[in-house]
């Protein structure tokens, strides 16, 4: 097959080269040109009065339709056999659908597919591993260390574009794995694998294939030093699912969280741990982000923050210490731009200072909370910490802290109280709105105080003393 003429595009203005030069003629702008398969020239035929091929000629008019008269079904959604992993792809995996799965090296992504892949294989579903990164012995010793020695599952050693595309085409499996995308290339560029336009293109055709044929399609992507996918950004556009796959390689625990997802809700998060005979999933993560003190400390205060539809017990800790010239102000787990403006809520409305102080705050576990409901918590952290005085045993709290030192009520939370409640905790602070209706049995053992400001919240907690 002859090769497509390329053509370099710069992703900053578009303009175009016909070779790469490391400075776009078109702006100025440095490093910017990025090679392209260039469009197939325009068939001959008459011009419109702006001078223009006439769009008729182009293409056919195409038959619309009405939204409403649109039937539309829900998916058919198949298990993977891991309940942890179903949880974030929505239910299981989808006929047609590609997913985009990231992680750091080594943190146990192509673990985690190969014991996928086995399962579907072990309910009767056709499951295809094409490796790009390793060989077919290294993936059978790994399936031997996970007790996979009777594995089914097809393995396919190859990188070329057009020979994974032949393959899949004529075994058209229910599932196919692509480990990973940036080692794959195609004849049609001229570019070395994992380039720009070569993870652009090879995806763009595993994609469509998917769509076409109604394979399952899963893409193992890289990630950058900053934690994100490498490639280019419309890569996540292109699939339906992206999965992250987090958690420090020197924990047991990692967490998959869904970030996009086309089929089912994002930000849903599954709880694995990591054994010597794979992953295994977490039917009750609260209990890993929760540190065993036999008795309370100061500067730990648990609260119950959403991953997706799951409410989950997290132990935020804060240590208040003497600080230098200039103070220090470092969060784990949270935003410190956040850490910033929450002290300075806490000195305005509730007159304790921090300026002179070094304050660093932590979510125990390794896991990130983005949501502000985790204001509340951190702000009776960094005071149980300055005052050296420990909260009572069973002490929860949630909600979101405004600039003018309000209590904003979190979303959810007769959810939160009640996974508290299940968990054996008895005393909960949170904003007047998240407050339990009257007569409410659900939260039996429970005492809630509810509070509209941060000074509030803290004479409640000095009451508690």
């Amino acid at each position: 097959m002859a090769k497509e003429k390329t053509v370099y595009v710069c992703s900053e203005c578009g303009g175009s080269s016909p070779k790469w030069l490391g400075k776009c003629p078109a702006c100025g702008a440095w490093n910017t040109l990025i090679e392209q398969a260039s469009a197939a020239p325009a068939a001959a035929g008459g011009q419109n009065r702006y001078g223009a091929m006439p769009f008729a000629s182009l293409a056919g008019a195409t038959e619309l339709t009405v939204l409403s008269e649109i039937e539309a079904r829900d998916v058919a959604r198949t298990p993977t056999g891991l309940e942890e992993l179903d949880r974030v792809l929505g239910g299981g995996i989808v006929s047609g659908g590609v997913t985009l799965i990231g992680g750091d090296p080594g943190i146990g992504k192509s673990t985690l597919l190969l014991q996928a892949t086995d399962a579907l294989q072990n309910a009767g579903q056709l499951a295809l591993y094409v490796t790009g990164e390793e060989s077919g012995a290294q993936v059978a010793l790994r399936a031997r260390r996970l007790g996979l020695e009777r594995s089914q599952v097809q393995v396919m050693a190859e990188i070329q574009l057009e020979k994974i595309l032949a393959t899949l085409d004529a075994q058209r499996p229910a599932i196919a794995v692509i480990d990973s995308i940036q080692t794959v290339y195609s004849d049609q560029l001229s570019s070395a694998p994992g380039s720009v336009a070569q993870v652009r293109e090879c995806a763009a055709h595993l994609t469509r294939f998917a769509k076409a044929s109604g394979t399952a399609v899963v893409l193992v992507g890289h990630v950058t030093k900053e934690g994100a996918l490498a490639g280019p950004r419309v890569l996540e556009h292109m699939v339906d699912t992206v999965l992250y796959f987090e958690g420090d390689t020197h924990s047991s625990f990692r967490l998959v969280r869904a970030i996009k997802n086309r089929f089912g809700a994002v930000n849903e998060i599954g709880v694995f741990a990591m054994t010597e005979k794979g992953l295994r999933g977490v039917t009750n993560p609260s209990a890993i982000f929760l540190s065993q003190h036999p008795e309370p400390v100061p500067g730990s205060v648990v609260m119950v923050t959403l991953e997706g539809t799951r409410p989950m017990l997290v132990e935020i800790q804060a240590l208040v210490d003497d600080g230098g010239p200039s103070p220090r102000r470092l969060s784990v787990g949270l935003e410190r731009d956040r850490l910033a403006m929450l002290l300075a809520v806490l000195h305005r409305h509730a007159g304790v200072a921090c300026m002179d102080q070094d304050v660093f705050v932590n979510a125990v576990g390794g896991v990130r909370i983005g949501e502000p409901a985790a204001d509340l918590a951190v702000l009776l952290a960094i005071t149980s910490s300055l005052r050296g005085k420990a909260l009572p045993k069973g002490f929860v709290a949630f909600g979101e802290v405004g600039l003018a030192g309000e209590v904003r009520p979190a979303p959810r939370g007769q959810e939160r109280l009640k996974e508290a409640a299940k968990l054996g905790f008895s005393v909960a602070v949170v904003p007047k709105a998240n407050m339990p209706k009257k007569g409410s049995r659900e939260f039996e053992g429970l005492t809630v105080h509810g509070v509209e400001r941060i000074e509030q919240a803290l004479d409640v907690v000095r009451g508690l003393d």
